[in-house]
C-alpha cells in the first residue's frame, strides 16, 4: 500500500516515516510539511493511504479532508483527542493519537489492507428489500441477508460495508443515507455519518462510543440525542 505523510512538525514526519518503513505491507512515497502541493501530487501518483495531521498552518487537515480522492483512504494523526469525533464525521478510516505506538499503527495498517481488498473485489448491488431481509447480488448469485443477522453497517467512500453476526462482510454501491432508508427504523439506528448499528447487537455505550461486543464505534454529536432517546434507561 502506497502512503504519503502530511505534517508540519519535522519530528512527527520522521516518526511516521519510521512506522511506515517498518511495516512490510507499506511503501513510503513522500512527506509534505503542509497540504500545499498535495492535490497536484495526487493527480499524478497513485496513493492508497494519506496520514494527515490536523492542526497545520495555511489549511488544516480537517479543511483538506474533503479534497481526498474517493479511492484513497484517510488516516488522521494528531496530538489532540478532541478531534476524534469530527474526524470520523469526515469519513476518515482511522484516527491515530500521537505519540503513535507500533502496535496501534499495525492495527490501522491491517484495517486499511482489509478495506482496500474489499474495494478491489467484485461489488454487490442491492436488488430488493423485504420485511425481514435484503437481497444483494454478487458472483452471479443472490444473497439473502436477514436484518436480525446484520450487526452494523459502515460507510466506505462511495460504498457501504454490511457486517453480519457470522463475521462476513458484504460491500455494495450505495451511500449510507440511502442504505438507512431501506432498513426497518425500529431495529436500526444511524449513530454517525459513517455508521448504522442494529439495536439488538449493541452491548454497551457511553456519551461518545457505542460497543458491539469488542467493536468500538464513535457516536456522532448530531446523532446522540436520537440514539439516547431509543436507549433511554
Amino acid at each position: 500500500m502506497k502512503c504519503i505523510v502530511i505534517d508540519d512538525e519535522p519530528v512527527a514526519r520522521m516518526g511516521m516515516e519510521d512506522l511506515i518503513m517498518d511495516s512490510p505491507g507499506l511503501t513510503f512515497l513522500r512527506a509534505f510539511n503542509s497540504t500545499i502541493g498535495v492535490e497536484e501530487y495526487l493527480k499524478t501518483h497513485e496513493v492508497d493511504i494519506i496520514f494527515l495531521d490536523i492542526e497545520m498552518p495555511v489549511r488544516s487537515g480537517i479543511e483538506f479532508a474533503p479534497l481526498v480522492p474517493p479511492e484513497t483512504l484517510l488516516v488522521f494523526t494528531t496530538a489532540y483527542p478532541h478531534y476524534a469525533i469530527e474526524s470520523y464525521e469526515l469519513d476518515a478510516m482511522d484516527y491515530l493519537l500521537k505519540p503513535i505506538s507500533q502496535e496501534r499503527f499495525n492495527k490501522t495498517v491491517s484495517k486499511a489492507a482489509s478495506y482496500l481488498a474489499l474495494l478491489k473485489n467484485d461489488k454487490y448491488s442491492i436488488e430488493n428489500t423485504s420485511d425481514d431481509h435484503i437481497i444483494v447480488r454478487a458472483d452471479k448469485r443472490f444473497h439473502k441477508l436477514f436484518y436480525n443477522n446484520i450487526t452494523h453497517i459502515e460507510a466506505l467512500k462511495d460504498y457501504v460495508i454490511i457486517y453480519t453476526a457470522d463475521e462476513k462482510r458484504h460491500i455494495t454501491w450505495m451511500n449510507l443515507k440511502n442504505m438507512y432508508l431501506k432498513l426497518p427504523q425500529d431495529q436500526f439506528i444511524r449513530i454517525s455519518r459513517s455508521h448504522i448499528v442494529n439495536n439488538r447487537f449493541v452491548t454497551s455505550f457511553d456519551n461518545t462510543t457505542v460497543w458491539i461486543k469488542e467493536i468500538e464505534i464513535t457516536l456522532g454529536k448530531s446523532f446522540r440525542d436520537d440514539f439516547f432517546a431509543k436507549h433511554s434507561l
